[in-house]
């Protein structure tokens, strides 16, 4: 199924690379007028050379300045908004909970998860004066599971499923749908380092940890990044209808984290 979202207006969270990259490249293939933000100024350029008609700027989501420069450029360049999509975020320390420093911990949660609410606060009167709209929050397989080694991470992504759940409940009188979505281990560069990392701490191979990984989702793999950006996709079309304050796991069917 083809997926049309011309005339969308979409701003991105950490739009420069990985699933924050694909999803402002498909969006705009897809005919969605696409404004991106990233602390990355490399992938930024790089990103506007290959799509130029994507809008760029560089922010970070924990400043509250920048996201207000954000949203400035942002709705200068798009018009208005019709979607918001709270991608940014970072893996934080995998370490024992009595040797994480505290700066740390405040440093994933404010981005993974004050990030989204200082976007999300602006982007909700854009989105009422549209008449609606779709809010799509990144949470993760930690958003609903135990993850050991990683309380900083899962602390942040159990925190996005009760802000979505709740801001669904606040926005749905106004038409603004509000899901989330939980991605399971998405190949890359990002879950090899987190791989690593945890092999390390636990003193086994990358290899062994690896296994792990695959063996607990029933589908016994690592998921392809276009299937988060499917739902990404979907969720920012008319095609998503009433669907609201769902925590939707693309996940190869994860039973547990480990």
């Amino acid at each position: 199924m083809t997926i049309d979202l011309t005339e969308k207006r979409i701003l991105i969270t950490a739009g420069a690379a990985g699933i924050g990259r694909l999803m402002a490249e498909r969006m705009d293939q897809a005919g969605a007028r696409v404004f991106v933000c990233d602390v990355d100024e490399a992938g930024l350029d790089n990103l506007k050379s290959i799509r130029p008609g994507i809008g760029c700027i560089k922010a970070d989501v924990s400043d509250r300045d920048q996201i207000d420069a954000f949203f400035d450029a942002g709705l200068k360049f798009l018009g208005g908004l019709d979607v918001m999509v709270n991608n940014a975020g970072i893996a934080g320390p995998t370490a024992p909970v009595e040797d994480i420093d505290p700066d740390d911990f405040e440093r994933v949660l404010s981005i993974n998860v004050t990030g989204q609410f200082l976007c999300t606060r602006l982007a909700v009167p854009e989105l009422k004066k549209s008449g609606g709209g779709s809010i799509i929050n990144l949470s993760s397989a930690a958003g609903k599971f135990a993850f050991p080694l990683r309380t900083p991470y899962s602390a942040s992504k159990w925190g996005v499923i009760g802000f979505t759940k709740s801001l669904a409940a606040e926005l749905g009188e106004f038409n603004i749908r509000v899901n989330a979505i939980l991605p399971g281990a998405v190949a890359g560069d990002r879950i090899e380092r987190v791989i690593s990392a945890k092999a390390e701490a636990r003193g086994v191979s990358y290899e062994k940890m690896l296994a792990e990984y695959t063996s607990i989702a029933s589908m016994n793999r690592l998921i392809p990044p276009d299937d988060i950006v499917d739902m990404a996709l979907f969720l920012a079309s008319d095609l998503c209808g009433t669907l609201s304050g769902q925590a939707l796991s693309v996940d190869g069917d994860l039973q547990t984290l480990k």
